[in-house]
């Protein structure tokens, strides 16, 4: 047992003083940073980031978001992006293929069968790179807009006009 606790000794002192080296206080990387507009949370979102830190993965799967960020620990429980972001998704795609598949059957020489198999690969392709892009948008969205049982975010620019008594 003493070999065990020498270890545990140096395991401890060791902790002790990366914690003393450390440049930046506890509370700076405990505190998330939040976004300063919607557009900056969307982007998180749309990046498959936490929308409130910025930092952690929100989705450790295709398409199942985590329940709790694991370095904000903002719920994301109350998410219900339902079938939004598929329609997003079908939506985007049709808009990127309408001229690529008009410059197909105008400007190509394929038959009928090779124009529609190319298509569809482009079309699942596009889809399936798109569906978890648009989940953490929607998501992110929100969020930020306290939709679903979620709280609105403090915003920036609310601590500011408090202060000085001005209402906007």
């Amino acid at each position: 047992m003493a070999g065990f606790e020498t270890l545990l000794d140096r395991i401890v002192d060791d902790m002790s003083n990366r914690d003393e080296a450390s440049p930046t206080p506890p509370e700076a990387s405990v505190v998330p940073a939040l976004p300063k507009s919607v557009s900056e949370a969307f982007t998180r979102g749309l990046l498959g980031r936490c929308p409130s830190c910025g930092k952690a993965k929100m989705f450790p799967r295709l398409l199942k978001p985590v329940d709790r960020c694991p370095l904000c620990g903002q719920d994301w429980t109350a998410q219900q992006a339902d079938d939004f972001p598929a329609y997003v998704a079908i939506i985007v795609t049709g808009h990127i293929l309408a001229p690529v598949i008009i410059f197909m059957i105008n400007e190509t020489a394929f038959s009928m069968w090779t124009n529609l198999l190319i298509i569809i690969i482009m079309a699942l392709a596009l889809i399936a790179a798109l569906l978890q892009p648009a989940k953490g948008a929607i998501i992110a969205l929100q969020w930020w807009l306290g939709l679903n049982g979620f709280k609105k975010p403090p915003r920036p620019g609310a601590a500011l006009l408090s202060d000085t008594g001005q209402d906007r």
